[in-house]
């Protein structure tokens, strides 16, 4: 298998300057809270990409984002393996996003010591993931 290309918040957003499409694979609740504010933005739900993928254009340069990069880099490299050849993981998600001062709608919850579904560890210490 091939290793996933990941890319900073700049170098996305220059990407996404040039028509690159970013597809947030956060789910629903997440997005509702807070999402990228960019114009080339295609949202397909993580728990909802293997039925939808298809629906990504593979002839364009696509940015797979999630919340911390730990979703997209799985959704990347998932493209990967079915024929995508100018797909990359958005390394930090919307929370290196928000933090590098990349325009967002609504507010993030938790900036850090999140995990990847956007939660904190429960009570019994074990991670939401």
């Amino acid at each position: 298998m091939n290793k996933a290309v990941e890319i900073s918040e700049t170098t996305a957003i220059e990407m996404i300057g040039r028509e690159a499409l970013l597809v947030d694979v956060r789910e629903a609740d997440e997005v509702a809270l807070a999402s990228f504010d960019v114009p080339c933005i295609m949202l397909i739900p993580f728990s909802e990409f293997q039925a939808r993928f298809r629906e990504i254009p593979a002839d364009r340069e696509v940015i797979v984002g999630c919340n911390v990069g730990e979703r997209s880099l799985m959704a990347t490299l998932f493209l990967m393996n079915n024929g995508y050849d100018k797909v990359f993981n958005l390394e930090n998600g919307i929370v290196g996003w928000a933090e590098k001062g990349l325009p967002v709608k609504g507010e993030l919850k938790h900036k850090t010591g999140g995990c990847c579904c956007g939660g904190n560890t429960g009570g019994n210490g074990k991670s939401c993931c």
